[in-house]
């Protein structure tokens, strides 16, 4: 059985390795010359499956009207006449009440734990390398009535068995000595032991090289046109090198993933929303972050990969929109000299801006469709390196005809109606 699939960012790489592993005879095509060069090349880092929850909260839409106020906002909404960016920020407000945010937590903390587990198990049988540390990730909090709503919310993880502490200002320092110099700015912290971080785009490359070994085909610079439909299956991709065909395809294309099914009836909610990076070199180690810390008011993340710290963060509903905005890159850097003033070079730093194709309610589809031999991987927001191999194996078992490891129907299109 051959399988296309289209995107090679670190899901659709790691649905091919699956897939492969699975007995299918699997190509991935994409547009730019080597995996991982879109969305996957400069996240955050984290991988955050303790930690996991929903933009779409009870106290968000709050929250967004205080930010437009602030210069230093984590979320930027850029008005534009998009009916697709209306459409979905009315959907998201929906998901914004306190029954729907606790379902929507409990599906993407399941989808990343089991994508924990399923990564633990690959690194473990391949020795995959990606600057990864397993020191958990730590949230700092800098007023008291935000750290006591962090941990009233944390607590909905006890009935997962989600590991977590609740860390005054002295056990935030000892977690992570770098902050030491500014302690008087914290006033406590949460701590998830289990979260993990590592470098996105050196996992995806690395383990595209492994599925090449094990027959996975890369058909690289090529643009994926429109798919081809004759009744109820996919007969083939067209592409600027003309046409791919397969038993079975997945769509793993993030953001442009819903542009691609519109022509064909299929309303995928899935929008992209702009989020800036950067990677400075580390210059002073015991000032740097030990593994990876997020601070909570302007929702700026922090990570240590190597010799290296990524900074990332920001929000931006832009639509399609790829032009860098030096406002946020100034954010960032003012987030990381504020909490570790010693630690990055910034005169080297390298900075980026790329698409997270979120959902409104966030958990991903990851999904049958009308169509019996197209399938979704998609929609994975901020979470797309925590989910991507419980998603990939998700995938996988669900186009083998398999019972999924976790509930079907908690990823599948169908929930938005």
């Amino acid at each position: 059985m051959k399988a296309l699939v289209l995107g090679s960012g670190v899901i659709g790489i790691t649905t091919a390795w699956y897939l492969a592993e699975a007995g299918y005879e699997v190509t991935v095509v994409d547009r730019q010359a080597n995996p991982g060069m879109e969305t996957s090349f400069s996240n955050g880092g984290q991988i955050s499956w303790g930690s996991a929850t929903p933009w779409a909260a009870p106290h968000t839409p709050m929250l967004a009207l205080k930010w437009l106020f602030k210069p230093h906002a984590p979320l930027i909404l850029r008005p534009r006449f998009d009916p697709a960016m209306w459409s979905w920020l009315f959907r998201m407000l929906r998901e914004c009440t306190h029954e729907r945010f606790v379902i929507n937590r409990q599906r993407m903390v399941r989808m990343s734990r089991y994508s924990h587990d399923c990564l633990v198990v690959l690194r473990s049988q391949t020795g995959i390398q990606y600057d990864q540390s397993s020191g958990g990730l730590l949230t700092v909090y800098r007023e008291q009535a935000n750290l006591d709503e962090g941990a009233h919310d944390a607590h909905v993880l006890d009935a997962l068995g989600i590991p977590f502490r609740i860390l005054d200002r002295a056990q935030c320092i000892a977690q992570e000595p770098g902050l030491a110099d500014v302690a008087h700015k914290i006033v406590g912290g949460i701590h998830y032991p289990e979260d993990e971080c590592g470098d996105c785009i050196k996992f995806t490359q690395a383990l595209a090289i492994l599925g090449q070994k094990r027959g996975v085909r890369l058909t690289m610079s090529t643009t994926i046109e429109r798919l081809l439909v004759a009744g109820d299956r996919l007969e083939g991709v067209q592409t600027n090198r003309g046409r791919l065909d397969a038993d079975v395809y997945v769509l793993a294309c993030g953001s442009y993933s819903p542009l691609l099914l519109r022509p064909h009836g299929i309303d995928l909610p899935v929008y992209p929303i702009k989020g800036y990076s950067m990677t400075v070199p580390v210059v002073d180690a015991a000032s740097a972050p030990r593994s990876t810390v997020t601070d909570d008011r302007h929702k700026v993340v922090m990570t240590r990969l190597g010799d290296r710290v990524r900074i990332a963060g920001i929000a931006e509903l832009a639509g399609y929109d790829l032009v860098p905005r030096a406002a946020r890159f100034e954010a960032q850097e003012f987030v990381m000299r504020d909490l570790f003033p010693r630690a990055g070079d910034f005169a080297r730093a390298e900075r980026w801006c790329g698409l997270r194709p979120m959902t409104p309610d966030n958990p991903p589809v990851v999904s049958a469709t009308l169509y019996k031999n197209l399938f979704l991987n998609t929609g994975h927001g901020t979470q797309g390196w925590t989910m991507a191999c419980g998603s990939g194996k998700f995938m996988a078992d669900l186009i083998s005809g398999k019972h999924p490891d976790i509930s079907a129907q908690d990823y599948a299109l169908q929930r938005f109606g």
